[in-house]
């Protein structure tokens, strides 16, 4: 059975820092690209960052380009979200996901999705 499974969000002021981890078990992500997506309450699903295969290359949405870095350890199979100076409009419930490819990661065609952290910033 494959499972992604998220973990490190909270409840934070704003300015601070939050790392997420997601681990996959069941599955070995080195062959697929690997993102992060959120859904704030009300609002659509947002592309948030992905990363390839090797890690060679990253990707991220214009809104928290400078302030997140994805990053993944093949070796532990797992895929992580270093979120810098979080502002409010941060909050949502953050996902990551395997995919083909990070073009089937931004439109939100997935072929393992886990079930999400809650990161709530608060002003």
């Amino acid at each position: 059975q494959v499972q992604l499974v998220e973990s490190g969000g909270g409840l934070v002021q704003a300015g601070v820092s939050l790392r997420l981890s997601c681990a996959a078990s069941g599955v070995t992500i080195s062959s697929f690209a690997m993102g992060w997506f959120r859904q704030a309450p009300g609002k659509e699903r947002e592309f948030v960052a992905a990363i390839v295969g090797s890690g060679g290359s990253t990707y991220y949405a214009d809104s928290v380009k400078g302030r997140f870095t994805i990053s993944r350890d093949n070796a532990k199979n797992t895929v992580y979200l270093q979120m810098n100076n979080l502002k409010p409009e941060d909050t949502a419930v953050y996902g990551c996901a395997a995919a083909h490819s990070v073009t089937r990661l931004r439109v939100g065609t997935y072929v393992y999705e886990g079930q999400g952290t809650q990161v709530t910033v608060s002003s």
